[in-house]
């Protein structure tokens, strides 16, 4: 994962995988994580996502982490919301109220940075990995995270068809990633839409991971 190619999508506003009104996804399977009001839940790689605010208001307390300053402050921008920024090692923390998100490269979140979290939601990370990351980050994702249990949204198609991101994660990849970490159970599978389905045809997942 290239971070130059990342801040310029930022940068020209090429952000074609924001989605406006957050994701359908997460609203219908949230309660499967069976977390209680408070919990922490950590978002890797959130950009500006509106999830953050969903989440938020269901009472949890929210932790991102995000490559791109632009992201995040427009995050906080677009939101209405006042953040107070503060050095946390090699990355920056931005904060209002229930919503804390680390600006910098996710390799450097440790558990000392990251305190506890009660669960993990990943719509965006792991499908922005390209294969020769993948291991790298569900393992540092595991370890920061004591194996917090995560609802992770992937998609398959035909890599052929285009060239990530967001990379084709299949199943079987999946239980290859998190070997001996987590066992995995499918919720959803729908067919791709929104803008990306301009691109390619496959599905759209959601897994539970305990």
């Amino acid at each position: 994962m290239d971070p130059d190619f990342w801040h310029q999508r930022w940068r020209e506003n090429k952000i074609a995988f924001h989605e406006s009104e957050g994701n359908a996804l997460l609203s219908r399977y949230f309660d499967r994580l069976e977390l209680q009001k408070g919990s922490r839940v950590l978002v890797p790689l959130c950009g500006k996502s509106n999830d953050l605010s969903w989440l938020a208001a269901q009472g949890c307390r929210v932790v991102g982490i995000e490559l791109s300053q632009a992201a995040v402050e427009a995050f906080f921008a677009e939101s209405g919301l006042d953040a107070e920024v503060s050095a946390a090692e090699d990355l920056s923390c931005y904060k209002s109220g229930p919503i804390e998100l680390y600006v910098g490269d996710f390799f450097k979140l440790t558990t000392e940075i990251l305190g506890p979290v009660d669960a993990i939601y990943d719509r965006a990370a792991l499908v922005a990995m390209p294969e020769t990351m993948r291991t790298s980050y569900a393992h540092h994702l595991a370890k920061v995270t004591g194996n917090a249990p995560q609802l992770l949204i992937t998609y398959d198609y035909d890599q052929s068809q285009m060239d990530g991101p967001p990379f084709s994660v299949s199943a079987d990849t999946i239980d290859q990633l998190y070997k001996g970490i987590y066992k995995r159970e499918g919720l959803a599978s729908e067919e791709i839409a929104g803008p990306l389905a301009e691109r390619c045809s496959g599905t759209e997942n959601a897994w539970l991971l305990r």
